[in-house]
């Protein structure tokens, strides 16, 4: 790997926040370097051959969890998979007993998905091994921000002076807000748009445009982000109806050819079709979904890499 002789500028990854933009494109290089490996007949490289690797989930995930899973396997790590709903934590054990546990195995790094915000800062300051924030309540999700920007640099060529629209549930998002600090990092203009209950009150202070009307947002941007409604996350009813907000939010093939541009459609899934996006939009050229898919296998490869050469 060319990009190994630089070293990533953080012990853990945490959140975007704690990336500057050469530990961004750090990250970038080297994904792109273990895409080629991922299209390779051997998809297997030995980087991480005598690392051991706990991935922590106190939350229910399906791709994060399995992408970060390949990633490893792809890297030759050892892995530990841990499930908070069948494990002691059900019982009452503490986030730091539970970890003590695993670190007792001799694990070196841990993935942690949690429902509340800093569990990975917390934990961090009180184990020795390496953490990745794999998702922290509705905080942050790094990897996510990660695969997404180098989506669409590889679509454009680069991020810097690209329009990025996010429109949806903004409020309950950790999507949202690891996508707005990597792409301002990486040069990009960001808008937010979706209902005025799911938008955060001061979230123009974090320098994005506030739109409230979908077409609008449309025509102002490049690229589209699309979240979906995170109904477990609602415990007030935030709009009238799935339907209403649907015909207000939800992106068509008729809204999508009424512009008079080609825009590129992202969603970090998984889909509710026929809610943020019909069928015939999420599976259409415009959409490049399968392909941020791709990208976070090698983006959390180049991570975790990156973080393995950081051990102290």
């Amino acid at each position: 790997m060319t990009a190994s002789a630089r070293q990533i500028s953080t012990r853990h990854l945490l959140g975007i926040k704690d990336l500057n933009e050469a530990d961004i494109q750090l990250i970038f290089e080297t994904a792109e370097n273990f895409k080629q490996v991922l299209n390779r007949p051997i998809k297997k490289v030995p980087s991480l051959r005598d690392i051991t690797i706990a991935n922590v989930f106190f939350e229910n995930s399906t791709r994060t969890r399995l992408s970060f899973e390949l990633a490893e396997k792809r890297l030759s790590a050892d892995i530990v998979n841990f499930a908070a709903s069948s494990s002691s934590v059900s019982k009452g054990e503490t986030l730091i007993d539970t970890v003590n546990n695993i670190l007792a195995m001799k694990v070196d790094m841990i993935v942690m998905r949690h429902p509340y915000v800093g569990a990975g800062v917390f934990l961090s300051r009180h184990v020795k091994a390496q953490i990745v924030n794999a998702g922290d309540g509705a905080h942050e999700h790094p990897t996510q921000a990660l695969l997404d920007a180098f989506s669409i640099r590889e679509r454009y060529g680069d991020v810097a002076g690209r329009k990025v629209a996010i429109i949806g549930d903004i409020l309950h998002s950790r999507v949202a807000l690891s996508n707005i600090l990597c792409l301002q990092k990486l040069g990009a203009e960001v808008m937010v748009c979706g209902p005025t209950t799911l938008i955060p009150k001061h979230i123009a202070a974090l320098g994005v445009r506030v739109e409230h009307d979908l077409t609008a947002a449309l025509k102002w941007c490049d690229v589209a982000n699309m979240l979906r409604i995170q109904l477990e996350r609602q415990d007030i009813a935030y709009f009238p109806s799935l339907r209403e907000y649907s015909m207000l939010y939800g992106l068509n093939k008729r809204l999508l050819d009424s512009l008079d541009k080609e825009i590129t459609i992202m969603h970090p899934g998984p889909i509710n079709r026929g809610v943020e996006l019909t069928s015939d939009v999420a599976d259409s050229k415009h959409a490049i979904i399968l392909d941020q898919v791709e990208n976070g296998v090698a983006i959390r490869m180049a991570v975790l890499y990156l973080l393995a050469g950081r051990q102290e």
